[in-house]
């Protein structure tokens, strides 16, 4: 066993480890915290395959800025713990029979269209990391700076959306 391979399954536990911890946790602030743990256990394997620039927009993009924003929403809405709901008798069985149609999805798409196509450095490989930064960067700012503006104005209201409806639900509790 290598040492790479002997990381990737040591990271892979750990990935699986937080993703269910996630889950799982009554808690919202802990669960955004091991969200944040996944997010930092996918920038190594980012850094794994040797791209470097997506494991830094990974840290900086989703377990800086978006966790930062979501532990601050739930802090300012008081959501720390999820509140007892009553359950519909029909969420389970079609939560269930949901998730067998996705795995099966999954495994059919897996066994029968994952085919490379095309060629894929090792991990490791240096192929002018400069000039293709460069040329990401300047796509990026070039053809996608709209797309990316407008998503950024999405996320903002939607945040603004939610502490109006919540503020609005508590207000008629009262």
């Amino acid at each position: 066993m290598t040492l790479d391979l002997a990381l990737f399954l040591i990271l892979a536990l750990v990935a699986v480890a937080t993703a269910l911890g996630m889950l799982f946790s009554k808690n919202a602030v802990y669960s955004a915290l091991f969200l944040v743990l996944n997010f930092v256990t996918v920038a190594v394997f980012y850094l794994l395959l040797g791209a470097p620039f997506i494991a830094m927009a990974q840290i900086t993009v989703y377990a800086g800025a978006i966790m930062v924003l979501f532990l601050f929403v739930i802090m300012l809405l008081g959501a720390e713990r999820l509140p007892a709901t009553n359950v519909l008798p029909w969420q389970r069985p079609l939560a269930i029979t949901l998730t067998v149609i996705l795995a099966m999805e999954s495994t059919y798409l897996l066994l029968s269209r994952a085919r490379p196509s095309g060629s894929v450095l090792p991990p490791g490989a240096e192929v002018n990391t400069v000039d293709n930064l460069r040329a990401m960067a300047m796509t990026l700012f070039n053809n996608y700076l709209l797309p990316f503006e407008v998503t950024s104005v999405l996320l903002l209201v939607a945040m603004v959306g939610v502490i109006v409806l919540v503020r609005r639900e508590k207000g008629q509790k009262s």
